[in-house]
């Protein structure tokens, strides 16, 4: 597969066949978000992997509630990966003080994009998961305190007959500009 088909088979899958994913799958998605560039290098992520239950589940359960329903869909996930935001080198924290620019959530927005392009060239589907409760996930993971989770994302087979959606994307000129805004 080019990387064009690749960015263009990828999508947010949100119902997942109950087989379990290989280990090595897991590990090539895991290092290809490692391998992902980063302000400074600071690599300022921790990779928390959860492929086995009650943990697993409870996580899943963790991303909705009796009012927000969206994200049901991730008890369904065999893999739940959650990503924690760690802190940048001490040069980067300045620099981002000095430019109010929060740079860990964009390094962590392309580890996380490396993964899930790593997974679709595997054929297993993913998800990246905003909502959540993050003192009810802090707790279950014992996450220290002063870190935050950034994303969690789902990963595991698409089920059966889940098919390629038809993506909408705004159309290039309304994105895309040249010399000017």
């Amino acid at each position: 597969m080019t990387f064009s088909e690749l960015i263009h088979t990828r999508q947010s899958v949100r119902r997942y066949a109950a087989t379990p994913v290989d280990s090595s799958a897991v590990a090539a998605c895991l290092e290809a978000a490692r391998m992902a560039p980063s302000a400074s290098n600071s690599q300022p992520w921790k990779f928390i992997v959860l492929d086995e239950d009650p943990l697993r589940t409870d996580v899943a359960k963790a991303t909705f509630s009796d009012i927000q329903l969206i994200n049901k869909f991730t008890v369904q996930a065999p893999v739940i990966v959650v990503i924690v935001i760690e802190k940048a080198r001490w040069y980067t924290r300045l620099a981002m003080q000095v430019k109010k620019k929060e740079w860990p959530l964009i390094d962590i927005g392309l580890a996380a994009g490396h993964f899930c392009l790593q997974a679709a060239e595997l054929g297993l589907g993913t998800c990246m998961i905003g909502w959540f409760d993050e003192k009810k996930l802090q707790k279950l993971l014992h996450i220290p305190a002063g870190r935050q989770i950034g994303l969690l994302i789902t990963l595991g087979y698409p089920e059966d007959g889940y098919s390629l959606r038809k993506k909408i994307r705004k159309p290039a000129e309304e994105v895309v500009a040249f010399h000017r805004y």
